[in-house]
């Protein structure tokens, strides 16, 4: 199955057992635009920081957990280029008006002709499936 992340589902997945099972899971093809790999980049540390305050994770072991989960997202996420899904831009936009920031993961859905992982509700009927992580997950036990 081929599917774009969504930021949401990957910082969100990337700290637990099933979503890296799941990014690894060999029925995904997983891609991700190249605005998605930055916000990840960003997001992901400040989990992991947050993580280690709050006792679920040692504060020594940041670091080297970071550079580990962006291993896997190099090896199993393909990041697309903008200049492959811009020419989406204005329809996507029109998709999806409550965020219009989360329009190059249409955009590349569209281009990809493929659905959204996500837990972000704003891509709620812009035309492309979504699936969250609880009914891939249920889709692929199947």
């Amino acid at each position: 199955m081929r599917l774009v992340a969504d930021a949401s589902a990957l910082v969100g997945e990337l700290t637990r057992e099933r979503g890296l099972a799941l990014i690894r899971h060999e029925s995904l093809d997983l891609s991700m635009t190249d605005v998605i790999w930055s916000e990840v980049r960003h997001e992901l540390p400040r989990r992991l920081r947050a993580m280690a305050r709050y006792g679920h994770l040692p504060a020594s072991s940041v670091d080297e957990i970071y550079s580990n989960l962006l291993e896997t997202i190099e090896q199993r996420i393909v990041v697309v280029p903008q200049e492959e899904y811009e020419g989406m831009e204005t329809v996507a936009r029109r998709r999806i008006p409550r965020d219009p920031d989360d329009w190059p993961t249409v955009a590349l859905a569209l281009v990809l002709e493929t659905h959204i992982w996500t837990h972000d509700n704003d891509f709620l009927g812009c035309g492309v499936a979504t699936w969250s992580t609880q009914t891939l997950l249920a889709d692929l036990e199947a």
